[in-house]
């Protein structure tokens, strides 16, 4: 079940107003059409959610066509992460359809334009048509082979697709307007020369339509009635237009609706720069918990139901804006408190020993159990056996030797409350030769177990522990943004100059027993710390997903 898209979307004002006037006989079709040459990105999560989301609620179907008319960059590994991811964050396609599905249709169609005198064959390279197109306020220049005869751009046309010419000699233009004003309409490329082998089509092809040549003719040819694109596709609408309009369709023509693309605060989604960070070994791969793809966002363990709710409830705009990654991390960890079950881990081990710790008749330490619950959240989750003895690991942070003003955690003569369990009094110290600290001391109060004194003393510090003869190890990543800049490269001009040098951290932590049993790719809550996921691959490794702080709620604060 997906969330509806929010109620004040102007995407859907637009729908229900085609369907009241019955525009396409109330039927809707959207589709989600990305080019398989990369992983899915949190970018993508965005529109998947609008296109998805959106037919959803108009009862309405929506596919994932791959748009795979660039033959050099495209590969099947792509195509099959892209529907993992899609079916990962929640959704299922009506079909999966490809673009290369279409092109014999989109050749006879281009053909048609020529014999209407609306496309020719142009024989300069690139950078020459790229000259003679001008700019904004400056004319264009119309290639010398734009009045062509319609029986020898046919003749030329067959032979670029025979394989007759050289990459690049050639490309095959719609014929518009060279000086019209809209930059998009100024005689674009059509088909261009690529003697490549495609993943799909093998070398049945050696011309490959471009985007703008594919795109709409794709969506008329499967029905589509709402293409939603995001805004840099805005220029580009018109020659959408001018393509269907020119065109024997086979039914009702699209209408392309564009809204703000979804950006992060310390993030960058370039698929360029993020090919380049996994080719430099800057991270360990497209699913490194610290990329903003999908797959590298479900290692970390963010959940797909906080990411929907994220997407859906910013609604969509028609002004680009960048949100906070702080934002998002909110809606992660509301979701993971109410399903994230609670464990006790230790990230930086210090001993605690307590010297008065009972032993039985053997001289052996005696062993408790404490009942904790899994989830206070969650009563359905039920409750776990913990078990406490005499030598425990605490966190470095929860001992200070000499305390700072305003430190309520252990110290000597200090009595704290360990979490569930007893009173604990710090009597004193273990030093290695060097002076470093190796182990604290401490007494225990028999008379507070459950965490709670008799005679209604208060403590002002509960802290988390773990039994050291029941630990287990764990690996644990800790991660800090892996972008310095809020807006990567905005001050130095190229983002990759704002990577973090220290993005990540892996530290040896001790944990209870029952973290060994989280399965592959489960958050748990480690108290007090966060939540952390357990990598999918490797056991005993965990990703740190978000903290417990709310830091949205206080950038909020400040800001209000």
């Amino acid at each position: 079940m997906t969330e509806p898209v929010a109620a004040n979307d102007f995407i859907r004002d637009i729908i229900r107003r085609d369907n009241e006037q019955g525009t396409y006989g109330g039927r809707v079709q959207t589709r989600f059409p990305p080019e398989p040459n990369g992983y899915l990105h949190i970018g993508h999560a965005k529109a998947i959610t609008v296109d998805f989301g959106t037919a959803e609620e108009f009862g309405g179907l929506c596919n994932l066509r791959l748009d795979d008319t660039n033959p050099d960059t495209e590969e099947t590994e792509f195509v099959e992460s892209i529907v993992a991811d899609i079916e990962w964050l929640g959704f299922h396609p009506h079909r999966l359809l490809h673009a290369s599905d279409y092109f014999g249709q989109l050749y006879e169609w281009a053909e048609y334009l020529v014999q209407q005198g609306l496309a020719y064959v142009d024989d300069q390279d690139g950078e020459t048509i790229s000259a003679q197109r001008g700019g904004f306020g400056k004319p264009g220049v119309d290639s010398p082979f734009r009045d062509r005869g319609i029986e020898e751009n046919l003749d030329l046309l067959r032979r670029m697709k025979a394989g007759e010419f050289a990459e690049g000699s050639r490309v095959l233009r719609a014929k518009i307007d060279m000086n019209h004003e809209n930059m998009a309409l100024r005689d674009p490329v059509m088909y261009r020369i690529r003697h490549s082998h495609h993943f799909r089509t093998g070398g049945d092809w050696c011309i490959f339509p471009t985007y703008d040549w594919a795109h709409g003719q794709s969506d008329a040819i499967e029905g589509v009635t709402h293409s939603i694109c995001t805004l840099e596709f805005d220029t580009h609408r018109p020659l959408y237009d001018w393509y269907l309009e020119h065109l024997p369709l086979p039914g009702d023509q699209p209408r392309q609706i564009e809204f703000a693309r979804l950006e992060f605060t310390h993030t960058v989604t370039s698929k360029r720069r993020l090919a380049k960070l996994v080719a430099d070994g800057t991270v360990d791969g497209w699913d490194d918990a610290r990329m903003p793809t999908l797959r590298g966002l479900r290692r970390r363990g963010y959940p797909a139901r906080a990411i929907r709710a994220f997407c859906t409830e910013i609604g969509t705009t028609r002004t680009n804006s960048r949100q906070s990654i702080e934002a998002l991390e909110a809606y992660v960890r509301r979701e993971l408190n109410a399903t994230a079950q609670r464990r006790m881990a230790v990230l930086r081990p210090l001993r605690l020993v307590i010297d008065n710790w009972p032993t039985d008749a053997s001289g052996a330490p005696v062993v408790e159990y404490f009942e904790v619950a899994n989830n206070p959240e969650n009563p359905a989750d039920g409750t776990r056996q913990v078990a406490f003895s005499g030598e425990l690991w605490i966190e470095q942070d929860d001992f200070a030797e000499v305390p700072p003003p305003k430190y309520f955690r252990l110290s000597p003569g200090r009595e704290v409350r360990l979490r569930g369990a007893y009173l604990v009094t710090a009597t004193g110290v273990d030093k290695d030769e060097d002076g470093t600290l190796t182990a604290v001391h401490a007494t225990y109060d028999p008379a507070t177990r459950g965490g709670d004194a008799p005679d209604g003393r208060k403590v002002k510090s509960t802290m988390h522990w773990v039994s050291a003869p029941h630990a287990v190890d764990v690996d644990v990543a800790l991660y800090e943004r892996l972008f310095t800049a809020q807006v990567p490269g905005e001050a130095t001009g190229e983002a990759l100059d704002d990577l973090n040098p220290n993005s990540r951290e892996i530290v040896v932590g001790r944990a209870e027993a029952a973290v060994a049993d989280a399965a592959p790719g489960q958050v748990l809550q480690f108290e007090r710390l966060g939540y952390f996921a357990a990598d999918p691959d490797t056991a005993g490794l965990f990703h740190r997903t978000v903290g417990l702080r709310d830091e949205w709620a206080a950038i909020q604060k400040r800001q209000g």
